[in-house]
């Protein structure tokens, strides 16, 4: 089974008298790239919750954003009366240089940064545990997404695979062909330029198969064949993310095909070898989005 990188996961749940929202979106992506919104409550915590999403979803481009709502009872807020008394005489002076009233002043001062600050919460032990059950279920989530994104990926690179195999073939059967033309021209060359009677038979063969040997093309056509089962076997094993693997792959049955090609000396299996091509580079783009 094949997992794709892209997916979508979110969970909700109140905690005592805190409502948490998660939501998670994942993108590909070479390495485990992730961007987090946390609010100030979770912020002690935000080495844990990276991990935790480290583990849970292996790779890829992710964005995380943690919604925090307080619900039922108010809390207690702190007043930085030092800071209000530092405000207070500059505020003060302003206020009877420009002959203003001074009856809300007290309210002025209020509302000046930092003056009036919320007591600080954190989350108690058994919240935190909740807590990493709650990212735990969206992480859950957004990886059955990813599963059934994978399904068609899945199915999209098996095909691309069944046709450069099915080209392999169509060039297998013209292997006997194109020995046969490569011989004809080489003796037609000769013929043309030395005369049907001036040249050693014997030594042509001899030259024939050095000739043909260098262009065989059999032991790649064996090595693609062997990469595609692989590629296969691989698709079936239990690991989740195997994407790297698979495009190494790629890369190998893309370099027989490239010598497959050099060697082709052939109209028809050069066709065939351009079609396998087109088929591996649509290969190599489905690739990017498998975890």
């Amino acid at each position: 089974m094949l997992y794709s990188m892209t997916g979508y996961g979110r969970a909700e749940q109140v905690i005592n008298d805190k409502t948490f929202l998660v939501e998670i979106r994942s993108l590909n992506g070479k390495q485990f790239d992730i961007r987090l919104n946390l609010p100030t409550l979770l912020k002690p915590y935000e080495f844990e919750v990276r991990n935790i999403l480290s583990e849970g979803l292996i790779r890829g481009s992710i964005e995380c954003s943690i919604l925090l709502k307080q619900n039922g009872s108010a809390k207690p807020v702190t007043i930085n009366t030092e800071l209000a008394k530092s405000y207070y005489e500059p505020v003060a002076q302003l206020a009877a240089d420009l002959n203003m009233n001074t009856d809300n002043l007290l309210s002025v001062l209020l509302k000046l940064p930092d003056v009036v600050t919320p007591s600080t919460d954190v989350l108690s032990p058994e919240e935190w545990q909740a807590f990493q059950v709650l990212i735990k279920e969206a992480i859950k989530e957004l990886n059955i997404h990813r599963k059934e994104e994978g399904k068609s990926l899945e199915a999209d690179l098996l095909e691309r695979i069944k046709n450069i195999q099915s080209y392999e073939q169509q060039i297998a059967a013209m292997e006997p062909e194109r020995r046969k033309k490569i011989k004809d021209g080489l003796v037609r060359v000769l013929e043309e330029n030395l005369g049907k009677d001036n040249y050693d038979p014997n030594r042509l063969e001899q030259e024939l198969i050095y000739y043909i040997e260098k262009i065989d093309i059999s032991e790649e056509q064996v090595r693609l064949k062997n990469h595609c089962d692989y590629f296969r076997q691989i698709l079936k094993e239990p690991e989740i993310s195997k994407g790297k693997k698979l495009s190494f792959i790629l890369q190998e049955i893309g370099r027989e095909i490239n010598t497959t090609g050099s060697k082709a000396y052939h109209a028809q299996v050069q066709k065939c070898v351009v079609l396998m091509k087109d088929e591996l580079e649509k290969a190599k783009e489905q690739i990017l989005n498998a975890l």
